[in-house]
């Protein structure tokens, strides 16, 4: 895992690195243009190119005055745009400015007229906080139109860099090159739609900067999974869990076979299903491996609960379970009584919208795993504040209720009530289809039966989700996927992580 940081988080580290450290600004300035440059030349080695730079007034645009030097110095065929007062200028874009002059390259205060081969955006940078208008909003929309290479110079200038908002109008970036750290809103959406392939640099800030901060963000990789519960030659099948799935209910019986294949897949030993009795045969037929306890309408839930509890190293309720009155006790039974790690999910989480008090009761070992719809439902917050601010709404939630929340969308937020937030963007649209949420829970369940908790498991089974995905979709395309195909890719990641391969 590695951090990634707020705009705040940012210039602060900037600030660690010139007064801690003696670092000067004009350094760091021309360090961030030659790692841009560098980039540039490797996808226009073009010398006869036209470069298009668009700077601001702030050090963004000093970087940007910086990179159009340096381009020019090498034989580029570049046009400086200041769109905005330069006599406001920040110090270090105004000696920047100043150099420029003295190379006598050419600056421009209206939009060419002539083709362009590669625009660099270096109006706005991290610390933009309101929206883009006027001259602006025009220039931006043009440079979004023309036909050209478009760099943005450490983020796309119209991005929020906290939480990925657009701000009024944004730069749609075929590459960013950034500096030292990503940055959040280079990494959710809708911002990371505008971001392009994105390059970290380094350019003298590194984790050293950070001092005594602690970024409340980080970043998930591929690496993490050799955190995962290892493997022994001496061993049996309770070595590696016993995971309890509460799943399927009459005619529903495809989330309780995606949930406990996943978990079998992803190295459970054991995984009993509970379910209506009308599944015994399907369960049967389509996971063999499992063993199976099932119910009708005259159970007494409540007993079943506890008597099915005692023997869990970990529990996952709700894929499918329906809202009936049985479930409602089911889920409230195992809430109320479940001493192993428990995950909480699809129909499950649906019930407890009418009875988030169940969580305030039993804070602790356990995992809830909305997306955004059901934690709308949660919470009582509106959709598109959800889906607008998913770091937010998954913090909060676990702050409230003392339970890790995994906000599942397209990037997925695993957020603990006292730890840092881990955001995961790993796996692709090609997820977006039926039972892809079952197969999730169910891969946590079993990270969770052999870890004994639900912190770096529900992180572990998020990312192992995403890169099983991601390995479906090599061997199908997104369009073609389904939930099975997620089950089979955790098969080829965790050989991989088992082999001790990249």
């Amino acid at each position: 895992m590695k951090y990634i940081l707020t705009s705040g988080e940012m210039q602060q580290c900037d600030k660690n690195t010139m007064e801690h450290f003696g670092l000067l600004s004009a350094v760091l300035m021309e360090r961030a243009a030659l790692a841009t440059v560098e980039e540039i030349v490797r996808l226009l080695p073009d010398k006869d190119s036209c470069v298009l730079v668009a700077c601001g007034t702030g050090n963004n645009g000093g970087d940007g005055l910086a990179i159009a030097r340096l381009l020019h110095l090498q034989g580029y065929r570049v046009e400086i745009l200041l769109p905005g007062d330069m006599s406001r200028a920040s110090e270090e874009a105004a000696r920047q400015l100043s150099i420029a002059g003295a190379y006598g390259m050419d600056f421009i205060y209206e939009l060419p007229g002539h083709p362009i081969d590669c625009i660099v955006d270096a109006i706005f940078g991290i610390g933009l906080s309101r929206n883009i208008e006027g001259n602006y909003k025009k220039i931006i929309g043009f440079l979004n139109d023309t036909e050209a290479l478009k760099v943005a110079v450490d983020i796309p200038s119209g991005v929020n860099a906290d939480n990925g908002h657009i701000m009024g109008v944004a730069f749609r970036a075929d590459v960013t090159v950034t500096f030292g750290f990503a940055k959040v809103g280079q990494l959710v959406y809708p911002g990371a739609g505008y971001v392009g392939e994105l390059f970290v640099k380094d350019i003298g800030i590194d984790h050293n900067s950070l001092l005594d901060m602690h970024p409340h963000i980080g970043l998930m990789e591929p690496g993490d999974l050799s955190f995962l519960p290892e493997r022994s030659d001496d061993s049996n099948k309770g070595t590696y869990g016993k995971i309890l799935v509460f799943a399927g209910s009459c005619n529903m019986a495809g989330a309780a076979v995606f949930s406990a294949k996943a978990a079998y897949r992803t190295g459970a030993g054991l995984v009993k299903v509970v379910t209506d009795n009308a599944n015994r045969e399907i369960i049967q037929t389509l996971v063999p491996e499992a063993i199976l306890a099932t119910y009708d309408e005259k159970t007494d839930m409540e007993e079943l609960v506890r008597e099915q509890l005692g023997w869990a190293d970990a529990v996952v309720i709700g894929p499918g379970i329906g809202l009936s009155g049985q479930a409602v006790r089911m889920v409230q039974s195992v809430v109320e009584n479940a001493e192993a790690p428990c995950l909480i999910d699809a129909d499950g989480l649906n019930i407890l919208a009418s009875h988030p008090d169940w969580l305030l009761d039993n804070p602790g070992n356990m995992v809830v795993t909305p997306h955004p719809g059901e934690m709308s439902r949660l919470s009582g917050s509106p959709l598109d504040e959800i889906k607008d601010n998913l770091i937010r709404s998954a913090e909060s939630f676990a702050g409230e209720y003392g339970v890790v929340t995994v906000l599942k969308d397209s990037r997925t937020v695993i957020a603990c009530p006292d730890r840092a937030t881990r955001l995961n963007i790993t796996g692709n649209d090609g997820m977006a289809t039926g039972g892809s949420g079952d197969v999730l829970t169910g891969i946590i369940g079993a990270i969770m039966a052999r870890s004994g908790e639900v912190e770096d498991a529900a992180a572990l089974g998020v990312l192992l989700h995403g890169l099983a995905g991601d390995a479906a979709a090599k061997k199908l395309g997104t369009a073609a996927m389904t939930a099975t195909d997620i089950i089979d890719g955790i098969g080829s990641i965790l050989k991989m992580v088992y082999d001790g391969e990249e």
